[in-house]
């Protein structure tokens, strides 16, 4: 009889798990991860709105449905895809191109709850779908909530948090390699 090794133990990152020599994600790599995943959302989010448009156009032709349509559809796939993405890989496309990971309090993939109230500001462009107000209320509140995570990420120097991870029970991101 021969003795065969046992298999080596698997990646704890794949897991969720952070590796050795991780440290706190950085106010610019966050940035980028941010804008290359508003690129993704958003060629989706194009494709989408023009065929619901469409649809609602033709079998409406009302423009207040339109806008509360694609208000809604956008807020979802936001809310969605960095839900999804957070929870069942700890990463956004962004985050892999830039070797960042989302971590939950208790060290690995943020639970849907966590990850729901990290992201829940994307919400804020429901706001359009009041009439006439509501698309500038809506861009205000993104735009401060964005500014608020900005200077939060800046100004933590030790974890790099900002409100929304500690709003979520402390989320980190980190940067891995």
């Amino acid at each position: 009889m021969s003795y065969t090794p046992p298999p080596p133990p698997p990646d704890p990152s794949a897991y969720g798990v952070p590796k050795a020599g991780a440290r706190p994600g950085e106010l610019l790599d966050r940035f980028v991860a941010r804008l290359i995943d508003g690129v993704v959302v958003g060629v989706v989010y194009v494709i989408v709105a023009i065929v619901l448009i469409a649809g609602v156009v033709l079998s409406s032709g009302s423009s207040y449905l339109v806008n509360f349509v694609t208000a809604v559809v956008l807020a979802a796939l936001q809310l969605g895809y960095f839900v999804f993405m957070e929870t069942t890989r700890g990463q956004t496309i962004g985050k892999m191109v830039m070797k960042l990971r989302v971590v939950g309090p208790h060290g690995g993939n943020p639970t849907v709850e966590e990850s729901v109230r990290r992201n829940i500001w994307l919400a804020a462009g429901l706001a359009s779908i009041v009439p006439i107000v509501g698309g500038l209320v809506g861009g205000v509140a993104s735009l401060v909530a964005i500014i608020m995570i900005a200077v939060g990420i800046n100004s933590d120097t030790v974890n790099r948090q900002a409100w929304h991870d500690k709003f979520a029970g402390g989320t980190r991101v980190i940067k891995e390699g």
